[in-house]
């Protein structure tokens, strides 16, 4: 008889296994130990046990749910009202026979029951606590198309997508830097200023990016003065064994917008870029809204592909 519990803290080497023997797609670490999991997600200061769900064939953990909370506009705390299921795993020799299922129906229950007003499956911005630089890549993106199960799953539980992201990477081996005029013009009166942490530094940003490496890159005027464009780079130290590359993140892109449509989004990733193929790195991930005409045109004009997309599926309201 399959039997369900909260988290033990002898747990991690299980769920790890489970882990390991998922057969996820491109957009998930190949783990090699549970030191990433330690990181990123049991030692998160708002880990609760209740919230993940190990499912155990006597005292073989043979799958798990995790769920959590969203967090509120100025990143200072947790919104319990905001519910979502960041990860739901069963053991391919424990497939179709509804533990998924009833490992989806007591996380609802938990997220309902502290206080959660609506759930989401699929980690997205702002309701992404776990699994950031293990799932998703540069940025959590919901349930990625590389893991085709995921859709059909939550689909036939009622959930219905709400919201897809869009993956774009780029090769810098193969990288052919596109000339202009305007970019000439701009790199002739700007440059890269790089600053170790955000202005400000919320609690949310330090217990996703700060526990990998990071830095913020910012495009500004020579003679000093506010920047016309910024971009974090963040490290995916974790996906080296998985990619076969040394590779980062592009992430949190913002062009105010009296800069916007002056060529500053794409002068200042193609100066990352550079920066970073002279570090050695050899691709860069960085996502961006589907819908998002400007953004996709960006990272178009700077070389990047699709090479994935990411859903959120929401619950039906009662």
């Amino acid at each position: 008889m399959i039997e369900y519990r909260p988290f033990h803290n002898s747990d991690p080497p299980a769920i790890f296994a489970v882990w390991k023997d998922s057969g996820l797609g491109r957009g998930a670490v190949q783990l090699a130990s549970t030191d990433p999991l330690e990181t990123m997600v049991f030692a998160q200061p708002y880990f609760d046990r209740d919230g993940l769900i190990v499912a155990c064939d006597e005292s073989r953990v043979i799958g798990f749910v995790h769920a959590g909370f969203g967090v509120v506009a100025d990143e200072s705390r947790l919104d319990r009202e905001r519910g979502v299921i960041c990860v739901v795993m069963v053991h391919p020799d424990y497939r179709r026979r509804g533990i998924g299922r009833e490992l989806i129906r007591r996380a609802e229950e938990y997220l309902s029951s502290s206080g959660a007003t609506s759930i989401q499956a699929g980690a997205a911005a702002p309701c992404d606590p776990f699994y950031f630089g293990l799932y998703g890549g540069s940025a959590m993106a919901g349930f990625l198309e590389s893991d085709p199960d995921a859709a059909p799953f939550f689909q036939a539980l009622g959930y219905q997508p709400t919201a897809r992201h869009l993956v774009y990477q780029c090769d810098l081996n193969d990288h052919h830097v596109p000339v202009s005029v305007r970019l000439m013009e701009i790199r002739r009166k700007m440059e890269l200023r790089a600053v170790a942490q955000p202005d400000p530094l919320t609690w949310w940003w330090s217990t996703r990016y700060g526990r990998l490496e990071s830095l913020r890159f910012l495009l500004g005027p020579k003679a000093g003065g506010l920047a016309a464009a910024g971009v974090t780079v963040v490290a995916l130290d974790h996906y080296l064994s998985k990619w076969q590359s040394q590779s980062i993140g592009l992430t949190d892109l913002a062009v105010p917008k009296a800069e916007q449509r002056q060529g500053f989004g794409q002068a200042l990733i193609l100066g990352v870029m550079r920066r970073l193929r002279d570090e050695l790195f050899t691709q860069v991930e960085c996502h961006a809204p589907d819908g998002n005409e400007a953004a996709k045109g960006l990272l178009e004009s700077c070389g990047f592909k699709q090479v994935d997309a990411g859903s959120v599926f929401q619950r039906p309201s009662d």
